[in-house]
């Protein structure tokens, strides 16, 4: 390894690409570990989640390294290490996993107890989760290898749909993860909130998992003409606050089967203001009685740049009274992407779930990371994948 560089948070509205050490072998608290791997990044992506820290919605600090979405191939392993070899390729679920603990051994990988020693939940490159070093750079150490990583099964199919497979590392899992858990299933009629690339995902999921209808609603006109162009129902937020009336118009009736919000705590009223709950406010509103929520955005427990002081610490106004009287259910939390990930990675593999295409993914360079937070941040209806190396740009 040489030269590893990395994007790095410096204050809200400030991220730079700086010269970061090479990774080693150990937890953050400095231990030497041998269930890890060190992998030459191939690709990794700009997430929702990250321009929260960016915008300065979080409590992260300058001089973390950001990045939690992860492709790439294994150089270097620990003696422990004995089901991947050096030169495989393989996706890192975002969430940092123990394999061995109560959640870990019921699949709820992203709430696991050990790697994280302030709360239950640990990630790559994220306020809160455990310090452990982001994958936008060059070079990134991956601990519990074995348990964590997803091998692709063929070196030249996984670099030709490349572009697709990126996804499975956050994005794909998280908008499947939200449409699992909002019910969906054949026949079903789908209201998503937000066409971002997390609400694009779940659109995608829904459609495969046999949605009759998916619907993504959004103020955002270019991210909604791009919704409607990969095959969707798009509705346009800012022509109504009447939510249940532009569903009816699409399905005749003004409630769904399933909600699944991807917006999360920064949402935005249709006056144009910030409201934190009002996502979750309308999915009780437009959801039938008995029907699910899946509720893939983000929430935090600490926002300091929040409207109000309640909003500050986590603390929402929810109709929570109208979703009990409904009977019903909602689903929250991080994704536990090794769920999911195989089976998704064998519908990309067989041409049944073109993702990159549906979220509209774009290859930038590492050192142009910066300007694709700042595209992302003023809404662009793109999913920035970032090429560490050049290899891909140079492929295409």
């Amino acid at each position: 390894m040489t030269g590893n560089r990395g994007v790095v948070y410096l204050r809200p509205g400030k991220v730079e690409v700086r010269n970061i050490d090479d990774p080693k072998l150990e937890a953050p608290d400095g231990r030497r570990i041998e269930h890890g791997v060190i992998l030459k990044v191939i690709s990794t992506n700009i997430c929702g989640s990250d321009q929260h820290m960016v915008r300065g919605r979080t409590t992260a600090m300058p001089g973390l390294v950001l990045g939690h979405e992860i492709t790439g191939q294994v150089i270097e392993k620990g003696l422990d290490v004995e089901m991947l070899d050096i030169g495989d390729i393989v996706s890192v679920p975002f969430n940092v996993a123990c394999g061995r603990c109560r959640c870990c051994k019921s699949q709820d990988t992203g709430v696991c107890l050990t790697v994280n020693p302030s709360r239950a939940g640990g990630a790559y490159g994220y306020v809160d989760m455990g310090g452990w070093i982001g994958g936008q750079a060059r070079y990134v150490m991956v601990p519990y290898a074995d348990f964590n990583l997803l091998k692709f099964p063929d070196r030249d199919k996984a670099m030709a749909k490349i572009r697709d497979l990126t996804m499975l590392s956050d994005i794909l899992p998280t908008g499947f993860h939200g449409a699992v858990r909002a019910g969906v299933g054949v026949g079903s009629t789908v209201y998503v909130a937000g066409a971002g690339p997390v609400g694009l995902a779940a659109a995608a999921s829904a459609r495969i998992l046999g949605a009759a209808v998916v619907m993504i609603g959004d103020f955002n006109k270019d991210r909604l003409a791009h919704a409607a162009k990969v095959g969707f129902e798009a509705i346009d937020l800012s022509k109504s606050d009447r939510l249940g009336e532009m569903i009816a118009e699409v399905v005749g009736t003004n409630e769904v089967d399933s909600a699944i919000d991807a917006v999360g705590f920064e949402a935005r009223g249709h006056s144009g203001g910030e409201q934190p709950a009002i996502v979750l406010n309308q999915m009780m509103e437009i959801t039938r009685a008995a029907g699910s929520i899946g509720i893939p955005g983000l929430y935090v427990t600490e926002d300091p740049g929040a409207v109000d002081n309640a909003a500050k610490h986590g603390s929402l106004s929810l109709r929570f009274g109208l979703g009990w009287a409904k009977a019903q259910s909602f689903h929250t939390g991080q994704t536990p992407v090794i769920k999911y990930n195989r089976q998704l990675m064998q519908a990309i593999l067989h041409d049944r779930l073109p993702i990159a295409d549906i979220v509209n993914a774009k290859i930038i360079s590492l050192e142009d990371a910066a300007q694709g937070y700042e595209s992302f941040d003023h809404g662009a209806a793109t999913k920035f994948v970032l090429d560490p190396h050049g290899e891909l740009l140079k492929a295409s």
